[in-house]
């Protein structure tokens, strides 16, 4: 049992308000459980005055989106100086930005499909089929599933007028699959299979006819490239506490998509799936998280009082 407290925020101003709300809940009833004194707070666009007022030796940001999980937040966590779960704010920013990220994986040599990141008012040079989304968000908002041309172009200047830029990825018809981190620890593939073939925000949150497929059969050598890529990508970029990595898998082997440096914890999410597949229940798996973070607290007031 742990004598720690520790604040689970939720919320936030981005589009995924309501699954951090969800995700929040999880894992605040988890960190209960496994015997935190736990302090939930919905924050909207918070400042670094109202962090600084949350009651809390460790904080537990369970927020998605570019605000939340993309950097801004983390800032001021970072600056608030008690530790937290997840990536810093440098790594954070960096994730959120599937492009870079993409570009990061092509480095390492880690396949990803061919993409443009389109920007407003710019034409666009790309071949059909063609994926269109944002560059900067996740839960599959706002994607776009484009056959042709115009579909294609129609989408783009949706979204690069929504929001200045657009990520236009080749289509690759192939099998979804992930794989989620806990610290440097890679939990069970699982392969996501949509009713209608696309996993879409409705598909995760909000139906129930979305198929999960844990440890999956899949071609010889797939698993191994998968798992031994997210550790790799993850170890490049920084990533610290939990991940999930994204695939698709076809003819050609695996293929990444994007990183997700806190995943959803729904009861339709990914990594807790995992995570109970490899006989890691909840509280455990945020229990753990809560740890690791404290252990930074601890390791951090340590070298500054020898410092002194």
């Amino acid at each position: 049992m742990s004598k720690l407290s520790i604040a689970v925020l939720m919320g936030g101003p981005d589009a995924e308000h309501e699954v951090s709300l969800a995700s929040g809940a999880a894992v605040a009833a988890a960190l209960t459980e496994a015997g935190w004194c736990v302090c939930e707070r919905v924050i909207g666009l918070a400042t670094a005055r109202e962090i600084a007022e949350i009651p809390a030796d460790v904080i537990f940001p369970v927020l998605h989106g570019p605000w939340g999980e993309g950097g801004p937040l983390q800032t001021l966590l970072e600056q608030d100086g008690r530790p937290f779960v997840g990536s810093t704010a440098a790594t954070a920013a960096v994730c959120m930005n599937k492009s870079l990220v993409k570009h990061k994986a092509q480095e390492l040599g880690i396949q990803t499909p061919s993409w443009v990141l389109a920007q407003q008012g710019e034409s666009i040079d790309f071949n059909p089929p063609a994926i269109v989304k944002p560059n900067d968000d996740g839960s599959s908002i706002d994607l776009h599933r484009c056959s042709t041309q115009d579909e294609l172009s129609q989408a783009a200047q949706q979204m690069t007028t929504l929001r200045g830029s657009a990520l236009v990825e080749s289509w690759i018809r192939g099998r979804e699959l992930t794989v989620g981190l806990l610290g440097n620890e890679t939990l069970p593939i699982i392969e996501i299979i949509p009713a209608d073939g696309l996993y879409d925000y409705e598909a995760k949150y909000t139906r129930n006819d979305t198929r999960y497929d844990i440890d999956p059969d899949l071609p010889a050598g797939v698993a191994s490239a998968m798992l031994e890529a997210s550790q790799v990508l993850c170890q490049r970029l920084g990533v610290r506490d939990i991940a999930r990595v994204d695939f698709l898998v076809d003819s050609g082997g695996c293929w990444m998509l994007e990183v997700n440096t806190m995943p959803g914890f729904t009861d339709h999410s990914l990594l807790p799936m995992a995570a109970r597949a490899s006989g890691l229940s909840m509280p455990e798996i945020c229990h753990r998280l809560g740890m690791a973070a404290a252990a930074r607290g601890s390791a951090s007031r340590t070298a500054v009082s020898r410092r002194d």
